[in-house]
Formats: C-alpha cells, sequence, structure tokens
C-alpha cells in the first residue's frame, strides 16, 4: 500500500487488513460497482438484512439496469419489483431519483454531498457510500452498522437516534475514515459490523479491533448500542374484504401516494366495524349477488409505530357489477397479473397474505 497508509489510524489500517483477508468481495452491489447499483443497495438495505436483500436486488438490477430503465417504469412495476422488502416509500423515492437523476442531471449521479442529499431519499450516510465507494471520494458514513461498531469501539453511551449521541458517533466516523483507501474502508467498516459486530452474541474473538474495544473492556458489548426507548404501540383495528369473481379475479383498490402503503395495491381497508351489507352497497350488489362469504381470523400487521389487527371477509360474487369496471385507483386483477411482466402491481404486504390464501381461505 501507499506510504500514506501509515498516516492512518490503528482502527483503519486493522479494518483493512482484516477486509484484505476475510471480507466479503462477492456481493452482488460489490461487482461492476457504479454510483447507480451502489444506491440502489444502500436504499434496499436500510432496515433489511443482507440475505434478504440479495434475491430482490438481482432482480431489480435484472429488470431495471440502469437509472433511465428505472426512471422510463411505471411506479406501479417498481412497487412490484419492491413487494416484501417494506418500507415502500424508499421504493417511491427511487422511481423519484431516477427520474430527477435523468432529467436534470443528464442521467449522471451528481458528485457532490450536497447535491446528491438533495436527491428524494438520499441521506448524508447513502449520499457518503455513493461517494466513497463508487466515485472514489473521501466520505464518512454512518449507516446501522457502523453505528453499533463505533457506539461499542468508543462505548458511547445512549440511543443513536438521539442528537447528542449521532453528533459523536459522527466525529468518530469522520475520525476514523482515511484519506486513502476510502472505498474499501468504507465497504470494510460496514462488513464488519454486518457479519462480526451483530447485536445480539458478536463474534468478538474474531474481531480486528477487539484489542481497543472500550465496550469490550469494560465486559459491555451487548449494552452498546442503547436500544430506541420503548414505547407501547396503540392497536388499531380494519376490516378488509377479499371480492373475488368466478373467473379469479380480485378487486383491489390501490392506496394514495401520500399514506400508509402509498401507492400499493390492496384488498379494499374499511373500518372494523363495517357490516358485509354496507360494503355490497359500496360495489352496487347485495346479497342476492354474493355466492359464497367467509370471516377469516384476525391477523396482525405491525408497523414501526403502531400494530394493525385485519378480520379478513372474503365474498365470491356470482357476477360482476356493471359499476365495477377498472378505473381511477380500483381494478380487476387475474392471478396472471400479479407475477411476470404482464403489467405487474406492487402490493402491500397483507395483500399478498390475503391472495395467497384464496385457494383456501379456511386456512388463513
Amino acid at each position: 500500500m501507499p506510504a500514506t497508509r501509515a498516516e492512518m489510524d490503528w482502527f483503519a489500517r486493522r479494518l483493512l487488513d482484516w477486509f484484505a483477508e476475510h471480507g466479503r468481495k462477492d456481493l452482488p452491489w460489490q461487482q461492476d460497482i457504479n454510483p447507480y447499483r451502489v444506491w440502489i443497495s444502500e436504499i434496499m438495505l436500510q432496515q433489511t438484512q443482507v440475505t434478504t436483500v440479495m434475491d430482490y436486488y438481482r432482480r431489480f438490477m435484472q429488470r431495471f439496469p440502469d437509472v433511465q430503465s428505472l426512471a422510463a417504469a411505471e411506479l406501479d412495476e417498481v412497487l412490484h419489483h419492491w413487494t416484501g422488502l417494506g418500507y415502500y416509500a424508499r421504493a417511491r423515492n427511487l422511481h423519484k431519483t431516477a427520474v430527477q437523476v435523468v432529467q436534470e442531471h443528464n442521467g449522471t449521479f451528481p458528485s457532490s454531498q450536497g447535491a446528491l442529499e438533495a436527491l428524494p431519499g438520499i441521506g448524508r450516510s447513502t449520499a457518503a457510500a455513493i461517494r466513497a465507494i463508487a466515485q472514489g471520494a473521501h466520505a464518512t458514513i454512518l449507516d446501522g452498522n457502523v453505528k453499533r461498531v463505533l457506539a461499542r469501539f468508543h462505548a458511547v453511551p445512549g440511543y443513536p437516534g438521539q442528537t447528542a449521541v449521532a453528533k459523536e458517533l459522527w466525529a468518530h466516523a469522520g475520525a476514523h475514515t482515511p484519506a486513502t483507501h476510502t472505498a474499501d474502508y468504507t465497504q470494510a467498516i460496514m462488513d464488519l459490523g454486518a457479519t462480526l459486530c451483530v447485536r445480539r452474541n458478536p463474534a468478538c474473538a474474531q474481531c480486528p479491533v477487539a484489542e481497543q474495544c472500550a465496550a469490550l473492556a469494560q465486559g459491555a458489548v451487548e449494552q452498546f448500542p442503547q436500544p430506541k426507548p420503548k414505547k407501547d404501540k396503540p392497536v388499531r383495528r380494519a376490516r378488509m374484504f377479499v371480492v373475488t369473481l368466478p373467473n379469479a379475479a380480485t378487486y383491489l383498490e390501490q392506496k394514495p401516494l401520500n399514506g400508509l402503503w402509498g401507492g400499493l395495491w390492496t384488498p379494499p381497508e374499511r373500518d372494523a366495524d363495517t357490516s358485509v351489507d354496507h360494503f355490497l352497497t359500496e360495489l352496487d350488489c347485495t346479497q342476492a349477488d354474493v355466492d359464497t362469504t367467509h370471516h377469516a381470523p384476525e391477523f396482525r400487521h405491525t408497523f414501526t409505530h403502531f400494530h394493525l389487527d385485519i378480520a379478513p371477509v372474503y365474498i365470491r360474487l356470482k357476477q360482476p357489477a356493471t359499476s365495477l369496471a377498472d378505473g381511477d385507483g380500483w381494478r380487476w386483477v387475474f392471478p396472471d397479473q400479479l407475477a411476470g411482466d404482464n403489467k405487474p402491481i406492487g402490493l402491500s404486504a397483507p395483500a399478498v397474505k390475503l391472495l395467497a390464501s384464496l385457494q383456501d381461505p379456511f386456512k388463513i
């Protein structure tokens, strides 16, 4: 390595040596590195495990290999390829950013920290990761894995989401980030947090910086970083109506872009006390139009800030009501439209569960 390596601090040198010998270098986003591929991986890896992301990433890149193809796609298709990853605002922001990069930056990602952070869904750490890994810049990241590594190495007390704690962690992150080999260092510290310095049962015996880790010296590794203070999540209740026809078409509604499951398609969601008869009036139907009805057991879907208890009601109609032609925000969807390239759409997690159970709703 160049002589400037001697100017790095001990922490950076140890991480780089460890990464050269033990770090993962065969992850899909580590191949053919460019700003677009790094950006997609960084967004997918937010709140999501590497093992989960890998297959999604491969499929996403196969369909949207560059920013131009992503910008040209319909949001429905982008959400379809995101279905199951959760936190769907990430996918909506991906699409917005792709359009903006194509329209305002001629399809090339900007190289300055400020210009990257100005793009939808790109924060300080994600922008720095793009710059460090794909653009050869000296930039400092602080994602969830890095927060955990640094909180332990320096025994930083408090929850990293608190302003003062985050400020201290950013200071440590900046101090350790070397002026050279920044791309390898950036991948190394993320890899350390993802493979050894994990949340539970960290492999301290294999850690390259263990001998100077303050939390390990205190015998308190798993006490850092401190978790987010717990609050009891409120519980909301809703009823979802899964309406089907003899030809297997299912009636779905699209959620508003600015709400929960924004832009995703889902069986009609109504207040928990909505009766079948009342819902049928919305469809311009009556009980005479119904073939079968089945009330399935409630199940819970948990969001960041609350639990949603969903009571599914399966209704099979004899024939569609004439007023239920496809329109703005609703449509009849056939099973082959939920996969492949046949106008795929994005589905909410409960929609995936409910549609999968159509073969036998009594087993939901």
